[in-house]
């Protein structure tokens, strides 16, 4: 491709910026870092510039992360990465002697961080990384150009500019040589690239209200209960074994990955001794691990049966000895157990959620707001019919428009087929 096809029309800085550490650490403000000889004898060369070529991330196949999001993200990855790296967020500063010699260190001034967000329209990954010369464009895909590093007591000492190509994301980073080495400065990347993974842009995840009416949850609480020979079942387990099992079937995930079922029991009638005005939270988690298979090759009444036995175990005692272990050792939950795979219930249909009149008359529906959802997040509710439950499913677009055509599944909801009617509806 020829160098013509570069011209400085198709490169676009969309916005530039200055990027400080996320924490308002006074501590680190003005502290004063010394240049060794060998920092100073690199004050007329260049700095160090490196960039990484990646494709747009996608979380579907259908579907990409919005740049805007993604742009933002990265700035605030940056943030907390300067949080650990703060001179990076510094300038040099010169002190003049009396004897007529000028000495440098770095001044942790909280003057921040380049970062510039660009377009290389009409540029493709493959323009980038086949031609057997690098393409000058190239260069213009980092910040900083030109600057030599005595120039950073009034440039940044860090400099970022994430250029969007047709198909693909550079990241180019431009760093003081006088204030770092290839060590350091791959360090630096690491950890960046690190943080950014850990607090990643969620995939795009949609609700929709499943309805099941008094008699569908009937049969499918009769059938659990036929499976496995018993009458301990209840409707909400049966319901929830009959949704687990949709999902991983409608799900893209291998027959030997483990899935996990977080269930909240609350203490309120298990917990003799709380009283009844007692006012905040009162929950216990347990949780089901199977392998995808074993869910698919048991039927809904040996998962209901399961549910079942982890929520009988939930008693006083064990609401108790729960207590008496945080107390003992301080802990939060981990935030993995809200990663891939994991199924989760909150909220119950044992709320009063149909019966609120405020004047001019009950509600006709109910939704719920996006904190705390995540891929596999079930919420349950009362229906608006009596003895109903409707269930808000939160999942991957691909999951839930693969179970609107799982026949097993939906011939057990109400609402879909032909001739319902939402009485409360408007007419």
């Amino acid at each position: 491709m020829s160098e013509k096809f570069y011209s400085k029309k198709i490169w676009m800085a969309l916005g530039a910026s200055r990027v400080h550490h996320a924490s308002c650490n006074s501590q680190a403000k003005n502290q004063r870092v010394e240049l060794t000889p060998w920092d100073l004898d690199l004050l007329p060369a260049g700095p160090i510039q490196r960039g990484l070529v990646f494709p747009k991330p996608k979380h579907s196949q259908e579907e990409e992360t919005d740049e805007n999001t993604l742009i933002d993200h990265l700035r605030t990855s940056l943030s907390r990465t300067l949080d650990y790296f703060p001179l990076l967020a510094g300038r040099l500063a010169a002190t003049d002697h009396d004897d007529d010699t000028v000495s440098f260190f770095i001044d942790c001034n909280k003057a921040g961080a380049l970062f510039i967000h660009a377009e290389a329209d009409g540029v493709t990954i493959s323009d980038i990384v086949k031609p057997v010369y690098v393409p000058s464009i190239v260069h213009s895909f980092f910040p900083l150009n030109g600057m030599k590093n005595y120039e950073g007591i009034s440039k940044a000492l860090l400099g970022v500019q994430v250029t969007e190509l047709v198909d693909g994301i550079f990241v180019g980073c431009t760093m003081n040589h006088s204030v770092a080495d290839g060590t350091f400065f791959w360090c630096f990347i690491n950890s960046w690239s690190e943080i950014s993974r850990e607090d990643a842009i969620p995939p795009p995840l949609k609700e929709r209200i499943f309805h099941f009416s008094k008699q569908s949850i009937a049969r499918l609480k009769a059938k659990a209960n036929l499976e496995v020979s018993t009458n301990n079942i209840s409707s909400l387990q049966a319901i929830l074994s009959h949704f687990w099992r949709s999902i991983i079937r409608n799900k893209n995930v291998h027959p030997f990955e483990e899935m996990s079922y977080y269930m909240i029991t609350g203490a309120g009638q298990r917990l003799q001794r709380l009283p009844k005005q007692y006012f905040g939270n009162a929950l216990k988690r347990g949780s089901i691990i199977m392998k995808a298979k074993e869910v698919q090759e048991q039927g809904v009444g040996q998962i209901a049966r399961e549910m079942n036995r982890i929520i009988s175990k939930q008693t006083e005692e064990e609401f108790i000895k729960d207590l008496e272990s945080w107390i003992a050792s301080p802990r939060l939950p981990k935030r993995d157990w809200l990663m891939r795979n994991i199924m989760a219930t909150s909220s119950s249909p044992r709320f009063n959620v149909y019966g609120n009149d405020f004047g001019w008359g009950r509600p006709i529906a109910a939704r719920s707001g996006s904190v705390n959802h995540f891929d596999g997040m079930l919420t349950l509710l009362c229906g608006a019919e009596e003895g109903s439950i409707e269930v808000e499913a939160c999942l991957s677009p691909e999951t839930l428009d693969a179970m609107a055509n799982d026949h097993e599944f939906m011939e057990t909801v109400w609402g879909d087929r032909p001739g319902f009617k939402n009485s409360r509806l408007p007419k």
